[in-house]
Formats: C-alpha cells, structure tokens, sequence
C-alpha cells in the first residue's frame, strides 16, 4: 500500500511538471502536437500506477523523454515558421468576404452544421453578416462581421474617451493579506487596517475579497456569516 501511494504520488507531480511545460492552455486550446503529447503522458503515467510489477523508472523515463521532445519541439518551433507549420499547421478560411468555402469545409471534414453551431456560440444567427471565418490551428473557429454588422466604437463615432480602465490588485484573498501585492501598490498594513476598519471589518480574516485598481477604486467583499 505505501509502495501504491508513493509510487501515485511522483508520477503526480510529474504530471504537473508537464502540464507546466505543455502550458497554460486547456485542452480546447492545444495545438495537435501538444494534445498528442498529453494524451502519450497521462497513458504513460497509468501503466506503472496500476501495475505494480513495472519498475517506477519504466515509467518515469519516457515521460521525461516525451517532455524534453516537446521541449525541443517548442524551441524548433519559435525559430522556423516553416518547421512550425509542418508541426501545427496553417489557419483555414471557411468564410471569404461572406463566401463560403466548400473545398476548406471538405478538407478539414468541417459540415455545415458545425459552422453554423461555432457560429451561434458566438451570437452570429445571420450567414450573411460574417465577411471572414477562420478555422485556427487549435480548432477554434475566430469569426469577423461586416463593417455594417459590427458594433460602432467610440473612435469610428469620433467621440472622445477617457482612459478609465485599470487592472485591479488583490490585496485580500480568503482572509489572506497579500503582503507582496500591498507593497507594489505602496500601501502598508496600517492602511489596510485603516481601510478595513472603515469598512466595518475588525480584521482582514472577515474579508472574502479586497482588491484596488489603479485609480484608487476600491472593491470589498465580506465573508457571508462574517466567518
């Protein structure tokens, strides 16, 4: 029994370590050689999980093999674009200034009813308001409408915009003070005490969330029960 769990354990973290290196990507997003890669690891990792009678070695080899190649692979990658779309392929166009272009569906065995389908996810109904559809190397269907169809921005009205969009901080999470996170915004405890207190909190464990953004905006989410 401790020979099972030590055994899960390693080829545990060693799982992590290659989903790390695969990146931060969910399995929708991968390209083929990476969805290829994690399926040949977690198959990997089951053999010596559950046969016992398998040297832990056997296993841990080919999964550190197949990381270092997907490693070499990446590397390859980012220094020939020819190399890269031998390995991931190049982007389709299924829709062409609002044609729909039959050949691509067939050879990429995309029906009509999966277009119509990807086009709904993203609130497209009418055909004829997508000028490009674009079936990218990882699956994901990247669709543009037509100028007409297309909601108008400020700059194209020829109004003017104040810039009032910031990335907030968290500087409490589940109770927890963020010392790091206080620092690089220049604030101390004293004020988050302060700013707490304020709040109607006697400490930060009562806060669910605290965050400020760059123009002071402060965000504060008790804990329900005040647990």
């Amino acid at each position: 029994m401790a020979t099972a769990f030590i055994r899960t354990i390693i080829l545990y973290f060693l799982l992590i370590v290659g989903i790390r290196v695969l990146g931060k990507r969910q399995i929708g997003e991968l390209e083929p050689i990476e969805l290829v890669m994690a399926l040949l690891i977690s198959d990997l990792a089951a053999v010596p999980m559950q046969d016992f009678g398998i040297p832990l070695i056997n296993g841990v080899v080919p999964i550190v093999t197949l990381l270092a190649l997907s490693m070499l692979l990446s590397f390859f990658s980012m220094r020939s674009i020819r190399f890269r779309r031998l390995i991931c392929g190049n982007p389709t166009t299924l829709i062409r200034d609002g044609v729909i272009q039959q050949d691509a569906l067939r050879r990429n065995r995309f029906t009509l009813d999966e277009l119509i389908e990807e086009l709904r996810a993203q609130g497209v109904t009418n055909l004829d308001a997508v000028k490009y559809a674009v079936l990218e190397t990882n699956g994901q269907l990247s669709v543009l409408l037509r100028p007409e169809e297309s909601p108008a921005t400020p700059r194209q009205l020829g109004r003017p915009v104040k810039d009032d969009v910031y990335l907030p901080t968290v500087l409490v999470n589940d109770g927890r003070v963020l010392k790091n996170a206080l620092a690089d915004r220049g604030l101390d405890a004293a004020w988050l005490e302060r700013t707490l207190h304020e709040r109607g909190f006697r400490s930060a464990r009562e806060v669910l969330l605290l965050t400020v953004d760059g123009a002071g905006k402060l965000l504060c989410v008790g804990k329900e029960g005040g647990a």
